[in-house]
């Protein structure tokens, strides 16, 4: 594997700026899509992988705090461009995401939007709780397979994954500490039981009283490093993350601005996580989503140029396949229990009603999540123009 992680550069910086931005622009769907699309890209056309080092550094991003997709669309522009493939293809990659994220704030979360804008982002709002839902679903089956597979823990597996849920639901602003708590938890048992080592995975726990910070900038600073550098699970699992934060802790956004904020990140191409620009843009203008995007994506950075060549060795390593088998399912249970929030922020009869649909639209017809949301922002369009309450 030594030789499979080293960088190969051969393709021209202009390819991988051209290709690269084509993914970011065009991957609505979130990482399924993205993973899709550099599959073919790097394996099918190109040719630049093959298929099992692909999936060996698929995998290895899997292992690693933060946006597994982006990390994954880094990685391979490193291996075929070298350190400048990795910065420009991932720039390519991100930049779209959080120029149509801080665009889309400039309208829905200014001051005071046209009412039909207002409707929108309240009726796609309405369908996130759903969303959230469809998300920890669609992780539970591969996380229980991959329990079951290492050892057949899967009572600690509920238990990681229910301690993330209520985590999720009742102390958001907290909710790293149960991940990385989850995470060092199965370690210390693995050591116990297995003799796996734990090398030193405890000072993790120091982390986020470290960092913590009580100053104006600092508390976005921090938000932004949750998702980007100890959100373990990626995805979805940066709304509970950011929802204490933004909302109840420091009140950059209402309720109803924080639910257009995870609608936008979902109906855009690109990482997830860009949606963490909005949050930016909700306490600090436009200075403040550049801020935010920049920390939270800085890790997933510094994760690939720093790791080099030791990078795709992570899907072998005991300690990081340990703690990831206690933050994982816990990420998953955050996820699932971020509903709970986002249903209790909605605050008009007509909101529920499409979160109803929407729930039927996801989990039962199974349509795509970009489709359900802009359907349910036309809904809100039409109860806006109709002269309906609005929050």
């Amino acid at each position: 594997m030594a030789e499979v992680a080293s960088a190969r550069p051969g393709a021209p910086l202009a390819t991988v700026a051209r290709e690269w931005t084509r993914i970011g622009v065009t991957g609505f769907g979130g990482p399924p899509a993205h993973i899709a699309l550099l599959r073919k890209l790097v394996v099918d056309r190109e040719r630049w992988m093959d298929h099992h080092e692909f999936e060996d550094a698929n995998a290895a991003c899997s292992l690693l705090p933060g946006p597994s997709s982006t990390q994954l669309a880094i990685f391979c522009a490193y291996r075929v461009a070298g350190w400048p493939g990795a910065i420009v293809g991932g720039l390519g990659f991100i930049v779209p995401a959080v120029v149509l994220i801080l665009a889309l704030s400039v309208v829905f979360l200014s001051g005071s939007p046209p009412d039909w804008i207002r409707g929108a982002g309240a009726g796609a709002g309405a369908a996130v709780a759903a969303v959230a839902v469809r998300a920890g679903i669609d992780l539970l089956r591969p996380s229980y397979a991959r329990a079951e597979s290492e050892g057949g823990h899967l009572v600690r597996w509920a238990a990681y994954g229910a301690a993330g849920g209520v985590a999720a639901a009742t102390i958001g602003p907290w909710l790293v500490l149960v991940l990385l708590g989850c995470g060092i938890l199965e370690l210390l048992i693995r050591r116990a039981t297995e003799g796996e080592g734990l090398a030193s995975a405890a000072p993790l726990l120091l982390v986020p009283l470290a960092v913590a910070a009580t100053g104006t900038v600092w508390d976005l600073v921090w938000t932004a490093l949750k998702v980007g550098a100890l959100s373990f699970g990626g995805g979805f699992v940066i709304v509970p993350l950011m929802q204490g934060d933004a909302v109840h802790a420091y009140h950059w956004m209402s309720n109803s601005e924080f639910l257009n904020a995870v609608a936008l990140g979902q109906v855009t191409p690109g990482p997830v996580v860009a949606t963490v620009a909005a949050v930016g843009y909700g306490a600090y203008g436009i200075g403040g989503g550049l801020l935010a995007a920049l920390v939270a994506f800085l890790p997933s950075f510094s994760f690939i140029l720093l790791g080099g060549g030791r990078f795709e060795r992570l899907r072998g390593n005991p300690l990081a396949r340990g703690f990831l088998a206690g933050a994982g399912p816990a990420a998953i249970g955050a996820i699932l229990g971020s509903a709970i929030p986002l249903a209790g922020a909605l605050t008009e009869t007509w909101q529920f009603v499409v979160l109803g649909a929407a729930a039927v639209a996801l989990l039962i017809a199974r349509r795509g999540v970009v489709t359900v949301l802009l359907a349910a922002g036309a809904v809100g369009v039409v109860v806006a123009l109709g002269g309906g309450a609005l929050p």
